[in-house]
């Protein structure tokens, strides 16, 4: 039974023929896996510690350590391994903070060629192998295999990927990689190592605006980036409905754009004066847009007959992140006239890094991206009903004065940030250690648990065009405290008072018969004393 609940949740993914596991091998030294489990009841669907390393015990000895990435705990202590693990841990669905990748390729390219810190040789016994694994084993684990085998191995960006769908998708169910933010940091890794000589700068971004066509009604849109060492998302800003801007109605038709090919839906108001008076550089870089083939979609064919609306968000504060990393997410929320209930329709976000999107040789630029190319619901490419149809988002690095003392300034140029250096050979590398390796679902009430997409400090959104709850449900589903059984109301408010009268009136009839009791037994105590001196008195 054990086996077959394993089968169904490997479902596209290949298993080993030989060890019947949820495992692959992408190239001889390279294994990709799921999560292994040591407690039920995900032992019974996921793959078992103790068979995982009978496995690599019998197969490889000693020659073997496991490199895992999942901010929502192992899922076993280190020493079920022999203290054999990495930890490079980022949030599920989500491409990693990219200064995570530098450090990450280092350590595995120590072990694989013997120079790993723990062990100055090489064992005997056979070749040394990584094992990487998140939850699934497929899209964390793919973006770090494919990471490795560009920057190390010398792959082709297309090449890795297919490789990696291949030895781990069964045919026909997809890439093994499908996330488009996951996608683009596999294409930015193949930039760093071919264009940067892998060199990364980690910068504070500030984001100046946002510009959306053919926004929808009732579309939220925030700012959010990555905080505690990349384990968890935060929202840093909740765009406030005053803060947005109708820069062009669509009125007019697509015929009317001109034929040099500039884009007719853009602001009536440039992007240079927009940003000249925020940013220390008058001249903006290229706009950097999403790579490769745009999928098409059904639901855009109403884009086609009219020219879409612009709109412009502004953030009343400043916004500025810790990193590079930026993500930029959309909730659209419909609201049920005859109920009142409000239901999430849309979800979907994209994250770009600064950094690669001209930030090398910019202050300042801006990034673009379509509907179709954005992420969707759990790492899927279901988003729902469209919300809206194109984005760009403005952004820019801040000076050091502004970000110690709050105050912009165009003339003083960005802070330096920090480079982050790939390792040489043999070269100490840093990694933190888990903080808790249960599993966050499976932490008692008394203790914190993560929320979904591991967000936290997210700010009300009590100013949008429908009312939303703070904990965001998935698509087509009601909120909590809204999903009331109104039949059941009144039997329940009942029965409980009939009990109570029941045994108030109970208690009350005791009290009187005890009262009555106690008054008899006064009574007697009062009239045997008189009794006893009248027959004195007689016998006198």
């Amino acid at each position: 039974m054990a086996s077959i609940l394993r089968q169904i949740v490997a479902g596209p993914r290949l298993r080993h023929p030989e060890a019947g596991l949820d495992l692959c091998y992408v190239t001889d030294n390279i294994i990709a896996t799921s999560g292994p489990s040591t407690n039920y009841p995900q032992r019974a669907y996921r793959t078992p510690l103790d068979d995982l390393v009978s496995f690599l015990d019998a197969k490889h000895g000693k020659d073997w350590a496991i490199w895992e990435f999942r901010a929502e705990g192992t899922g076993y202590p280190d020493e079920e391994v022999y203290g054999r693990i990495h930890h490079y841990p980022w949030p599920d669905h989500h491409p990693p903070p990219f200064a995570l990748i530098p450090p990450m390729m280092g350590s595995m390219r120590n072990w694989l060629q013997g120079i790993e810190r723990h062990d100055d040789s090489q064992s005997a016994e056979g070749k040394r192998v990584v094992v990487v694994h998140c939850k699934a084993g497929k899209g964390r684990s793919g973006t770090a295999v494919c990471s490795y085998l560009i920057s190390q191995e010398g792959w082709k960006m297309e090449d890795a990927l297919q490789r990696f769908t291949e030895r781990r998708m069964r045919a026909r169910f997809g890439a093994g990689v499908s996330i488009p933010s996951q996608l683009r940091w596999v294409r930015y890794v193949d930039r760093w190592t071919n264009q940067m000589a892998k060199k990364y700068v980690e910068r504070p971004v500030e984001i100046l605006e946002l510009h959306v066509w053919g926004l929808r009604d009732g579309v939220r849109a925030a700012v959010e980036g990555f905080e505690d060492k990349g384990k968890k998302i935060k929202c840093f800003h909740l765009f406030h409905h005053s803060e947005r801007t109708d820069v062009d109605s669509g009125q007019s038709t697509p015929q009317e754009s001109s034929s040099s090919g500039e884009d007719s839906n853009s602001p009536k108001e440039p992007l240079s004066a927009i940003t000249n008076s925020q940013t220390p550089s008058n001249t903006l870089p290229p706009r950097a847009t999403t790579e490769g083939p745009i999928p098409t979609s059904e639901a855009s064919d109403d884009t086609n007959s009219k020219r879409l609306s612009a709109f412009i968000f502004r953030p009343s504060e400043r916004v500025i992140l810790p990193t590079s990393d930026v993500n930029i997410d959309f909730e659209r929320r419909s609201k049920a006239s005859y109920k009142g209930w409000a239901m999430v329709t849309s979800v979907a976000h994209v994250w770009f890094n600064a950094f690669f999107e001209g930030g090398d040789k910019h202050d300042s630029g801006v990034f673009e991206a379509e509907w179709d190319a954005l992420d969707g619901i759990k790492g899927t490419t279901k988003k729902g009903v469209r919300a809206l149809e194109r984005l760009q988002v403005v952004w820019r690095y801040p000076p050091a004065s502004e970000l110690e003392a709050g105050k912009p300034s165009a003339q003083e140029a960005p802070a330096q940030g920090e480079a982050i250096p790939f390792p040489q050979p043999g070269e100490p590398i840093k990694e933190d250690k888990p903080d808790d390796w249960h599993l966050h679902e499976t932490h008692a009430e008394n203790e914190p648990r993560v929320i979904p997409r591991n967000r936290e400090n997210q700010p009300p959104a009590a100013h949008q065009d429908v009312s939303p709850s703070d904990n965001s449900p998935a698509l087509g589903q009601l909120k909590r405290d809204e999903r009331v059984d109104v039949d059941h109301k009144e039997p329940a408010r009942e029965t409980v008072p009939r009990e109570e009268s029941t045994r108030s009136s109970d208690q009350g009839q005791e009290s009187q018969k005890a009262d009555s009791s106690v008054d008899q037994a006064q009574a007697q105590a009062q009239a045997q004393p008189a009794g006893k001196s009248s027959d004195h008195k007689i016998q006198q």
